[in-house]
């Protein structure tokens, strides 16, 4: 069995992980920590888990473990990691943003299984993918590992409100959110500089433009991106060129239709089309953001680490938000 603590376990991300490894048969979760949270239940702040769980949350750490999850907000992994003393032999996944720019000054490995499969098995530290960055690298790695990126992208990419985490905002609450659509962080969204670190690990010489819209969407979870790129290839030829480079990852289906939400949602899967239409590359990715673009994944990589199947705990069903 594989002994687990996670850190900041009252958001959106820790709930998730803990269904996940609740039933996971080689999962044993050791302790639930919150500074916030400290002497309540588990299942009074993850509502789902009544019934499944006695876990209460602790607000200090033990380290009798194999495993650290880090599901404390962006900005505030690296703090806690440098607060505590953490063994050198622990694994650690970090569900944040704080480690996934290469750094020389950390040994964090970017866990995106699709890319990164190898590296991830045999590392201790793993930084797991932002979730809009998940959905646009794997609508793009594919092109970039035939260096055919040699124009600038466009994407136009939709999230569910969980993606802003669980604490409410003026752009989160229902009354504002639900009927609206609203676009946010134009050109400038942090995990373009994620999405082109993998884009050069693939493509050296990679230096376009990424015209990325993020969309704040009108429900409660999953992704949906648009990307498209002047391209020479021919329909069958993208679309061979796709199925090739995903035929070995269980999660990524190549998909003969565009994909709707629906099909994603409360599961780990990343369904992909491709469709050429004129010059254009039109390649739509749909994930749940919570799931392949969070928790589900960073499971996925605690399965690779540990020398697990790849798929193990993750084919079951999540809350419907």
């Amino acid at each position: 069995m594989i002994n687990i603590g996670i850190i900041g376990g009252a958001g959106y991300t820790a709930g998730e992980l803990l269904r996940i490894l609740l039933s996971h048969p080689e999962a044993n979760i050791k302790f639930v920590q919150s500074s916030s949270n400290a002497g309540n239940v588990v299942s009074d702040v993850h509502h789902d888990l009544i019934g499944e769980t006695n876990l209460i949350f602790v607000a200090g750490v033990s380290f009798d473990i194999d495993v650290l999850f880090l599901c404390n907000g962006h900005g505030k992994a690296k703090t806690w990691l440098e607060e505590n003393k953490v063994p050198a032999s622990l694994k650690i996944i970090d569900l944040s943003s704080d480690f996934r720019i290469k750094d020389n000054a950390h040994n964090f490995i970017y866990g995106l299984p699709e890319l990164n499969k190898e590296q991830i098995k045999s590392s201790q530290h793993i930084a797991n993918c932002g979730c809009f960055a998940t959905a646009i690298q794997l609508a793009l790695l594919p092109l970039a590992s035939e260096n055919l990126l040699q124009d600038e992208i466009h994407v136009h990419a939709i999230t569910g409100s969980t993606g802003a985490g669980q604490r409410p905002s003026t752009t989160t609450h229902f009354s504002w959110r639900n009927n609206n659509v609203s676009i946010y962080k134009a050109f400038k969204h942090q995990h373009l500089a994620e999405i082109r670190q993998s884009l050069e690990q693939l493509q050296e010489d990679f230096d376009q433009t990424i015209n990325f819209l993020p969309v704040r969407g009108n429900f409660a979870r999953g992704i949906f991106a648009s990307v498209y790129i002047n391209c020479e290839l021919s329909q069958d030829a993208a679309k061979g060129l796709y199925q090739r480079f995903y035929e070995d990852e269980p999660f990524v289906i190549i998909s003969p239709t565009a994909p709707s939400l629906k099909q994603v949602v409360n599961t780990n899967k990343g369904i992909i089309s491709v469709e050429k239409i004129y010059d254009k590359l039109l390649i739509i990715c749909a994930i749940d953001n919570l799931l392949k673009g969070a928790s589900g994944q960073a499971v996925q990589n605690m399965n690779l680490m540990f020398g697990l199947p790849e798929t193990l705990g993750l084919g079951l069903k999540a809350m419907a938000f």
